[in-house]
């Protein structure tokens, strides 16, 4: 008979489901290693005991946390496994998590389409569990937003949010409130936004998820803000402030100092807003917020504008141009067209701001760009250009004078022909224009149009007597239609000309552009006839 200390004790058994609940608690508690681990375990373990419905699970939840670590063919694999587990012992609902997961995993790819496609299946397969079911609609609800789809995004959070209800999930409940208030502010439906917003916070306080009520306060304020509610947009950001500030979360504080630097510069108080919109920008770029970053930008772009610092405010829009471009909704989670889309508005606005400040002092000149820019759109959409040429054409039209800021007045009024030193100085304006612009780096290339909208194609112009197509298409369709009003408006040295007399001049002169631009020309001239009001631009004509 053996001693005791010759003896051999066994190790206990742990049963699967006690090591797979081990290992989702060592999971959040950020401790990975240890989770995967554990993971390991419970599959092995499962497997012995073959216990399918632990081992889909680990295996799907292993894949899920590879998934984060970057370890994407292992994570796949994994998921692709537990789906083959769970439809082997006819589980349909273990099968659909797994589908669930590889979904996630195409729309963190950027695949949104194939996303769309598994959420579905897993949709079809597993939604008799309400549970499921509220995860998969968000899902579906998170590519339809992505994809600006805003009614499908809008549907699937409701259905989401029925689910949750069903099976008792306040959590998800909160989350599907607050997605539902999101893209209703987007929609700009602010009623709804505004209910949806106070219920999700309502939850979110109750499940004591401090991250999505600071969430909550903020962009339910960019709602406040929308509804010019000035006092209650700040006082819900000053409070998320606080609670980002118990969490550490730098990027959610940028957005709350946004909102803090929107509410100043709408009531005034301009120096306030620059300092708030200045930290956001900061906080976002040490965050590694693209989003927060671009959108903080923006607003203080709009901010310069209302202070008519155009320049600084071109630089920051060209700068959230960049970072729009930048964003990756599989991070963000946001429609990039539509934010490009409404930043390129933005664009116009300034761009036609600073065009009309041009000539707001001289009366004869004001509404000269507006109607060259009209025109352009016109003449650009004859000649079959696309929309980054007609865009590029357009503001382009609107700035091309903007260097007579710097031609003395007396010469721009000036009722009587104008000497060869005045006719000099004049014709400095669109060097003038490209030195003002020398720090703003365009996404549209609009200096050659400010620079040589004055040449002429057979090498008479200025300011570089460029020939032929050496001169840029877009700027030779500014200087005929520039030339154009000049002759149709009236102005300090002549009276307008009747549309005919001035197409006939024109005509006559059409040597200086090319064959195809004075075609589209009369084309769109003969459709449109002289863009109103009438005005003038100055002491130039054809």
């Amino acid at each position: 008979m053996p001693s005791l200390g010759e003896g051999r004790v066994s190790a206990p058994f742990t049963p699967p489901a006690v090591v797979l609940q081990q290992a989702r608690e060592r999971e959040r508690a950020g401790s990975l290693p240890e989770a995967i681990e554990r993971y390991d375990t419970a599959i092995a373990t499962a497997e012995q005991c073959g216990d399918h419905a632990v081992l889909a699970e680990a295996l799907r939840r292993l894949g899920v946390v590879r998934h984060h670590r970057g370890e994407g063919d292992e994570s796949r694999e994994h998921c692709l496994r537990s789906y083959g587990v769970a439809l082997q012992h006819d589980d349909d609902v273990l099968a659909a998590e797994a589908l669930n997961a590889l979904g996630g995993m195409e729309l963190a790819g950027g695949s949104l389409e194939d996303a769309r496609e598994i959420f579905l299946q897993a949709l079809d397969l597993g939604g008799a569990s309400q549970a499921l079911r509220a995860r998969v609609e968000q899902n579906l609800g998170i590519v339809a937003n992505i994809q600006g789809q805003l009614n499908e995004a809008v549907a699937r959070y409701e259905r989401s949010l029925d689910a949750y209800r069903s099976c008792g999930d306040e959590h998800g409940c909160a989350i599907a409130y607050h997605n539902l208030g999101m893209v209703s502010t987007d929609r700009g439906r602010l009623d709804a936004a505004d209910c949806y917003f106070q219920e999700s916070r309502a939850f979110a306080e109750r499940v004591g998820d401090v991250h999505l009520w600071g969430l909550c306060l903020v962009n339910h304020s960019e709602v406040h803000v929308a509804r010019q509610r000035f006092e209650d947009a700040r006082q819900n950001a000053e409070s998320a402030l606080a609670l980002f500030d118990q969490i550490g979360v730098r990027a959610a504080k940028a957005d709350a100092y946004r909102v803090i630097g929107m509410v100043y510069r709408e009531t005034g108080r301009p120096a306030l807003a620059e300092s708030r919109l200045r930290s956001a920008i900061d906080l976002a770029r040490a965050a590694g917020s693209v989003l927060g970053e671009a959108e903080a930008s923006r607003e203080l772009a709009l901010l310069h504008q209302t202070m008519g610092r155009n320049e600084e405010a071109l630089r920051l829009l060209n700068a959230a141009y960049r970072l729009f471009r930048r964003l990756d909704a599989r991070v963000d989670l946001v429609h990039v067209g539509g934010k490009m889309a409404e930043l390129e508005g933005s664009y116009l606005a300034l761009v036609r701001e600073w065009g009309q400040s041009i000539e707001s002092s001289d009366n004869y000149t004001y509404g000269h760009c507006e109607r060259v820019a009209r025109h352009a759109v016109a003449m650009s959409r004859a000649l079959g250009l696309d929309e980054h040429s007609e865009t590029t054409i357009l503001l382009g039209a609107y700035l091309h004078d903007l260097g007579k800021v710097r031609v003395p007045h007396e010469i721009l009024r000036k009722r009587g022909p104008l000497t060869r030193v005045e006719l000099e100085v004049l014709q400095m304006h669109p060097i003038w224009g490209i030195e003002l612009l020398a720090t703003v780096d365009f996404p549209w290339d609009l200096k050659p149009i400010i620079r040589s909208h004055h040449e002429r194609y057979d090498g008479t112009g200025y300011p570089d007597r460029l020939k032929g197509d050496e001169i840029p298409l877009g700027a030779q369709i500014v200087g005929i239609l520039d030339a154009f009003d000049a002759l149709t408006t009236t102005h300090a040295y002549q009276a307008a000309l009747p549309v005919a007399e001035a197409i006939a001049a024109i005509t006559r002169r059409r040597g200086w552009w090319s064959d195809r631009v004075c075609e589209a020309f009369l084309k769109v001239v003969a459709v449109n006839g002289p863009a109103t009001p009438a005005a003038a631009e100055s002491a130039e004509s054809p």
